[in-house]
């Protein structure tokens, strides 16, 4: 509490921030804004960087100091949505999916989108059979090295690079033979348009999964996507509302509620922490408006709870899909020259373990590619002081096939299976450990996004042993057990204390109107039995008419005021 209250006491003071932002390719943006500049102008800047115009599908993305992740609210200052100080640092990323990837007007927008579903694939949020997940990485492989050239790709090139949290010699095999023999000719545009086809069709397109628990306390990760409201769990996708069938989302601590208008649905699921429960609330409004609506024009301002109780107020800003899609088709411009990073090979960072045959690195590669366990888990939340919300780990979910399978013996895990992929596998959006089927500590501890590498090492240096990670969450599970009965305990106190002052507040509300219809020249029975009685005569000639006496005393006064000025 003492140093956020230092770093407001410290940006107070300055007239200029840094800001640094990470875009889709890695590379940085780094520029000083104004202590009153508002996201708008960050967001605009970046875009005019990019010489990006379909900029509606994009947001800028932040971590707070409690690994909290934020979208940057555009009509809000910049300062005063960071907790953190000076200099900023920010993500770009995707922030509504295009229902149609592929027809998108420009190619530049075409290819941040192709950049953010790859990086969805890499973290295993955009799962997929075995013969498409070789025909997305093809793709990729001719979108950014071209045809295949004996010369420059000597055997086993394919296994120098990194597509999926985790893939077998088998799949490589695939992976090179299509990029030689099926793809020849193709430039990069016509290869990121068709991996954007192949991408659009996956069920889990778009999903951006946000960890929670059902009624139950089993754990369930919620998704919006370009077509509905989706529900994971266990090994199966659980629900599926499409927008026009979701009438209302309302949160209230940590429990979020969805109401559908068929049968009267109603689906309730309890996140970490009420931070998380409110940015998964935020996210769900905006993209209801985006999807759903006709026109920004029928954007309404939300609220969280009931009539009485309006808790926590927020609007979408931004434009609708429709109208999105219509200014697109107005745009008449050359094509924006685009500079490619070239694809390269995986190196291993310190929260991620490749694996032996991908630790080399070719010099004629530009990006390195420094992906962090913390933003492998851009979905999730940091839990470490709530229920525990346990991810199912591709370690888990296939390690009965992997052993069944000779030739991945020694990959240990093989992730990408020639069966479909259960939508749930897509909670773990980030390489496992090759040795055991737990998942890390940190995996279970950790839901944030940091958006810097220093960020990832100090969660690294604070990740405990798996013995501790498992006393620690018993540990856990405790306190969160005696919390949930405060919790409780709380509410019910909550709620009869709200149920009371809404009949108070209601029976006053019925007592002034009485007043004013027996007061009232209306001639009806009911009223006229109640003039007649002793109780409303004494009332109305010791109360109600020196007060109006009273009032019309003070009208006269003030109106001679106004007419003497």
């Amino acid at each position: 509490m003492l140093s956020r209250f230092v770093s407001g006491s410290v940006r107070n003071l300055e007239r200029e921030y840094g800001c640094t932002v990470r875009l889709l390719d890695d590379s940085e943006y780094t520029c000083t804004i104004q202590r009153d500049a508002k996201g708008q102008y960050l967001f605009d800047l970046i875009c005019h960087h990019l010489n990006l115009l379909e900029k509606d599908y994009f947001g800028i993305r932040y971590v707070d100091p409690d690994k909290q992740r934020h979208w940057l609210e555009l009509t809000r200052s910049i300062a005063k949505q960071m907790k953190s100080q000076p200099p900023f640092t920010m993500c770009l990323r995707v922030k509504f999916y295009p229902p149609d990837p592929a027809a998108l007007k420009e190619e530049i927008t075409r290819y941040l989108v192709f950049l953010q579903i790859k990086r969805d694939l890499y973290h295993g949020r955009l799962l997929c059979k075995t013969s498409d997940a070789a025909m997305l990485a093809a793709y990729i492989l001719q979108a950014e090295i071209g045809n295949y050239d004996p010369g420059k790709h000597p055997e086993g090139y394919s296994s120098k690079f990194q597509f999926f949290p985790k893939h077998s010699e088998k799949l490589e095999r695939r992976i090179a033979d299509i990029h030689k023999t099926e793809l020849i000719g193709q430039t990069p545009e016509t290869s990121e348009r068709n991996f954007l086809q192949k991408a659009q069709m996956l069920e889990t397109y778009g999903v951006d999964p946000h960890p929670c628990k059902d009624v139950s306390g089993n754990p369930a990760f919620l998704a919006f996507t370009p077509f509905g409201f989706v529900v994971l769990q266990g090994n199966k996708r659980v629900h599926f509302l499409k927008w026009n069938e979701v009438t209302k989302l309302k949160f209230e601590g940590k429990t979020f509620h969805v109401y559908a208008n068929h049968k009267e649905i109603i689906l309730t699921y309890f996140a970490p922490t009420p931070e998380a429960c409110k940015h998964l609330w935020k996210c769900g409004v905006e993209n209801q408006a985006f999807y759903k609506l006709e026109k920004s024009s029928q954007v309404r301002t939300v609220s969280s709870s009931n009539l009485f109780f309006k808790g926590s107020r927020f609007r979408y800003s931004g434009r609708v899909a429709k109208e999105v899609m219509e200014q697109s088709a107005k745009i008449k411009r050359e094509p924006p020259e685009i500079h490619r990073a070239g694809l390269v090979p995986s190196r291993s960072c310190p929260s991620i373990t490749h694996g032996p045959r991908l630790t080399s690195v070719p010099r004629t590669r530009r990006r390195a590619v420094h992906i962090s366990i913390m933003e492998g888990l851009e979905s999730l939340r940091d839990s470490a002081h709530s229920t525990p919300v346990r991810s199912v780990s591709h370690g888990e979910a296939f390690i009965s096939r992997s052993r069944s399978q000779a030739t991945d013996a020694s990959e240990g895990t093989a992730v990408i299976s020639d069966e479909a992929y259960s939508p749930s596998d897509s909670v773990l959006p980030t390489p496992v450990a090759e040795h055991g089927a737990e998942p890390p500590a940190a995996l279970r501890q950790i839901n944030g996004a940091p958006c810097s590498i220093e960020e990832e090492k100090e969660s690294e240096a604070g990740t405990p042993t798996r013995g501790a990670g498992r006393d620690f969450g018993r540990a856990q599970e405790g306190d969160a057990g005696a919390l949930s009965e405060v919790e409780q305990v709380n509410k019910f106190l909550l709620s009869v204390l709200r149920l009371l002052l809404v009949t108070i507040g209601l029976l006053f509300v019925l007592l002034v109107l009485l007043i004013i219809l027996t007061e009232s020249d209306l001639d009806v029975a009911f009223l006229r039995d109640i003039r007649r009685t002793p109780e409303f005569e004494q009332f109305h000639y010791e109360y109600f008419c020196p007060l109006r006496r009273w009032f019309a005393c003070k009208l006269r006064w003030v109106g001679g005021l106004l007419v003497s000025k």
